[in-house]
């Protein structure tokens, strides 16, 4: 096991006083070092080598005073040297190593003074530390790292952590490759990753002997590595008591683990030369300093080919799940403990509750959410130890038996995951961040602490959380009630969910109309409702895409969960875009929603300005389910519009296999075969046609006699092509259009000039660009069609009060706007002016049209008018002068937020479509 901070400080002092007082030479330096990496507990000949051959930056041959391989480099000088040259000399002799190689540290002495440069000190702290030698104990923290005791802030993109997953991804490739797959390969990579791990962190003692005993009992060939790492399993899973007396003296001398984690025999794997190369690359790497809450993802990759592409840039961040867990109960945590201060009752109560606190997550992984939550449980319990013994410590008196006092463990972790190896993975990476905690226990109180042999363990379950009984699925381990439900269930859109996923989310969701709607990750949020129903102390928060606090999913989903099961929202991130830096992979953007049944008051509701910054947070009163501070109210389906407005359509929809739609081009060719066709062709314009200015056409037979269609062969080849597209279709439906074949499947063909709104519209723009069509035009079904809208209506609807209310009641296609008939525009609350008032908003209208028309007259189109770099400023204005006049005609006094608008429109939505509620 590591030394004690104790026996550090003792072994740092008798270092100091053999070393502080004489005058040596640079030839015994190599005796300095080796002393001087014992007083932590290091063998240098363990860990590295002296005098290591590399070309330098210069490429001239250059010679390592000390090397440890991807931690340390020693570069040595005779007392009263330039230690600043030193650090120079070092620094020359990186593009000669490899990646492996690099260090993390670079120390530099003359034997008088130390300075330690660390190359991943975070942005904005000192990069080094220079000290006398006769300071060393003040300074003996910084080395912890030797020891096993290193607190590292992992990063987003840890190097250490990708290029362990990548040799873990070429072991498993080589193996993988040689037969050795399935259950008995995911076992073995957990297996290995467990001891690589305790090889660098003090669970194995002395440090390296896991990469000692494969260098020295088995044969560089490989062929025995397989049976001896069986043995070694076998010998981790016995205890010592239990072992034959004659066990070989290198496997006797590895500890009793336990925990399941060793148990049962796998397969021999059989190995060659270049995999047990392979492995003890690895084994070079520092295991210590892995972060359990990245790597487990990219382990999980080590398995995906498609996740191996991108190895190292699809993950969890940390700090995206401190976004949900934080508010969820951490942080409550953290101001309890603080009121709690050093009062001994109030810090004993506290450490009850965290002791006893159990969480879940039903959609586990490999288990990032539950190693983060756990890892901030510890802490919170080391804070809670100091608080208790804060005059103790302060009196600079140990603090003893502090095994003893540590009561929280992974046994209070709960996870579900569908897939066998991440499973495993999950339950590995608790023991690890456990075991990672003890060091900071051993590193905060000075005793080392330790918990082998695994006697508890996380209570990961292989199997369908959708269709377990969250209530009973652990059986004897069943905790009473679950103090949080957390997690990242999987988003599958409906389209995407295979046959399995569709029946398993319509058993969850049956009895809920509208179910059809809902995307896969909603099965999570009413499993949730449901436990909380019957546990009513317990609360829950996910992250989900963006959907379900958007469009049509919100009422059906909302509706059930508010009016069957009492939940309300207690805190929630906005939309924002998930941690995904890997090329070619589209950006995802989440939500993140704490709810259950309990009042809870005040509420957090995040905000972002940029969906790829940092969130604002606002004490609300209420959040309602489209995430603004409102009413809780929900938008269903309207078949009609809920003011005095004219119905809105979607444009002409043909179903005829492009047969119909023309390119100038080939509306051109097709002309000079059938010049008589040319008074049927009318400019056909969808979203991207009207917004981008591109030149469409349709064919329109409707109204065409058959006397005259039969004179234009080329027509009738289209009759027939349509007609045969819509046979071969597999929808009834559409195999019954083809009794019409000149005719499309939806018609709306006004006879005066009508309004249009784009289906689709990028969330860049501040207004959906909304504009007239002459009824010579084919508006299609990409476009909401508004038949006799006057200047009032087409003012109202172009404002920045309907553009707010559409932002959060519309769906999404990725993140643009997916603008809907039944829910944005039949449900928008529209005001109820006086004449003058309508008269305004009217006129204000039509100067936003008479502000573009120059513009598109020159050549410019929607899109460029309403991109909001390029928006012109006449145009700025007349928006700005339309949203004013709208405005007051909903109200006298002005709008200051757009959050002030939504939550006005909720409140008149509530009273126009439930007005006995009101």
């Amino acid at each position: 096991m590591p030394l004690t901070w104790n026996e550090i400080k003792t072994r740092a002092a008798a270092f100091v006083h053999e070393w502080k007082d004489e005058g040596y030479e640079k030839g015994e330096a190599q005796t300095f070092w080796n002393q001087f990496l014992n007083v932590f507990g290091v063998s240098r000949r363990r860990v590295g080598s002296f005098e290591q051959g590399v070309k330098k930056l210069s490429g001239r041959q250059g010679f390592i005073d000390l090397l440890w391989p991807g931690v340390l480099l020693v570069e040595h000088k005779s007392r009263g040297e330039d230690l600043t040259a030193a650090e120079g000399q070092a620094l020359d002799y990186f593009p000669g190593l490899s990646d492996e190689e690099l260090p993390r540290y670079v120390l530099v002495s003359d034997f008088a003074r130390f300075r330690l440069y660390d190359l991943e000190a975070e942005p904005g702290t000192a990069d080094h530390t220079e000290f006398e030698i006769g300071d060393l104990l003040d300074h003996v923290s910084l080395f912890g790292f030797m020891a096993g005791y290193e607190k590292r802030t992992y990063g987003e993109q840890d190097p250490v952590n990708v290029k362990a997953a990548k040799q873990m991804a070429g072991l498993h490739d080589a193996l993988e490759a040689a037969g050795y797959r399935g259950h008995d390969l995911e076992v073995m990579l957990v297996r290995l990753l467990f001891c690589l791990f305790a090889d660098d962190t003090g669970i194995f003692s002395p440090r390296g002997a896991f990469q000692d005993f494969i260098e020295t009992r088995t044969r560089p060939d490989g062929g025995d590595l397989g049976p001896m790492l069986g043995a070694l399993f076998q010998t981790l899973d016995t205890p010592v008591d239990d072992r034959q007396r004659n066990l070989d003296e290198t496997l006797a001398a590895f500890p009793y683990v336990n925990g399941s984690l060793f148990a049962g025999p796998l397969r021999t794997a059989a190995f060659d030369s270049q995999m047990r190369d392979r492995l003890l690359a690895a084994c070079a790497l520092d295991w210590g300093g892995i972060s359990p809450a990245i790597f487990g993802s990219l382990f999980q990759g080590v398995m995906d080919p498609e996740e191996r592409r991108e190895l190292g840039a699809h993950y969890t961040s940390e700090t995206n799940i401190l976004k949900l867990i934080g508010p969820l109960f951490l942080d409550e945590m953290r101001e309890e403990l603080r009121k709690a201060g050093t009062n001994r009752a109030a810090l004993a109560r506290f450490h009850d509750r965290l002791s006893s606190f159990r969480l879940v997550d039903p959609a586990c992984g490999c288990g990032n959410f539950l190693v983060v939550a756990y890892r901030e449980l510890r802490r919170l319990e080391i804070e809670t130890i100091r608080g208790l013994y804060a005059r103790d410590l302060a009196k600079g008196l140990q603090v003893l038996n502090v095994a003893d006092l540590i009561r929280v463990d992974v046994d209070q972790c709960f996870g579900i995951e569908i897939e066998e190896f991440p499973a495993q993975i999950a339950q590995t990476a608790l023991w690890l961040v456990d075991h990672q905690m003890n060091l900071e226990v051993a590193a905060a109180f000075g005793e080392y602490f330790t918990r082998l042999p695994l006697t508890s363990r996380p209570h990961v379950l292989h199997g369908n959380a959708l269709a377990l009984d969250w209530a009973a699925a652990w059986g004897a381990e069943q905790p009473e009630a679950f103090d949080v439900i957390l997690g990242n269930p999987p988003f599958v859109g409906g389209k995407y969910q295979s046959s399995e996923q569709k029946a398993d989310l319509k058993a969850v969701l049956h009895g809920i109309q509208g179910a059809g709607l809902l995307d896969f990750v909603t099965g999570w949020f009413v499993k949730a409702a449901r436990y909380m129903a019957a546990h009513p102390a317990t609360r829950t928060a996910f992250v989900s895409t963006n959907s379900i606090s958007q469009g049509e999913q919100v009422g059906v989903l909302w509706n059930d969960l508010m009016g069957t099961y009492g939940c309300r929202l207690h805190f929630a991130h906005r939309p924002f875009q998930w941690t995904n830096e890997a090329s070619g992979k589209a950006a995802v953007h989440v939500v993140i929603e704490g709810f259950g049944p309990q009042a809870v008051s005040p509420k957090r509701l995040f905000d972002y300005e940029n969906l790829r910054g940092e969130p604002s947070e606002r004490v609300v009163t209420n959040i309602n389910p489209y995430l603004v501070e409102a009413a809780d109210v929900v938008v269903l389906r309207r078949s009609t519009p809920l003011g005095d407005v004219p119905l809105m359509g979607i444009g002409n929809k043909p179903i005829d296999g492009g047969h119909y739609l023309f390119t100038p081009e080939e509306r051109e060719a097709f002309l000079e075969r059938e010049p008589t066709a040319a008074p049927y062709f009318r400019q056909w314009l969808g979203a991207r046609e009207y917004l981008n200015g591109v030149e469409r056409w349709g064919l329109w037979l409707g109204d065409v006699p058959p006397v005259v269609l039969r004179s234009m062969p080329a027509v009738m080849e289209r009759i027939e092509l349509v007609r045969q597209t819509r046979l071969a279709s597999k929808s009834a439906p559409t195999q019954r259009l083809a009794a019409t074949p000149t005719r499309y499947h939806v018609e709306n063909i006004p006879e005066a000039p009508f309004l249009v709104i784009p289906e689709v519209s990028s969330e860049r723009r501040d207004y959906i660009p909304i504009g007239y069509l002459g009824p010579d035009v084919l508006a299609s079904n990409k476009l909401r069609v508004l038949p006799d809208a006057t200047p009032y209506q087409f003012g109202v609807l172009s404002s920045a009060m309907h553009m707010a209310w559409m932002r959060y009641t519309a769906g999404r296609m990725k993140s643009d706007y997916q603008y809907s008939i039944t829910i944005v525009y039949n449900n928008f609350p529209w005001p109820e002016p006086s004449a003058k008032r309508r008269q305004q908003v009217a006129e204000a209208g039509q100067a936003v049209l008479d502000a573009r028309e120059p513009f598109l007259s020159s050549g410019s189109t929607l899109a460029d008018l309403y991109d909001p770099l390029a928006m012109p400023s006449a145009l700025v204005a007349a928006h700005r002068a339309l949203d004013a006049a709208v405005d007051r005609a909903y109200r006298k006094g002005a709008f200051t937020s757009e959050a002030q608008r939504v939550a006005f429109l909720f409140d008149r939505y509530e009273a126009l479509a439930n007005p006995l509620a009101v």
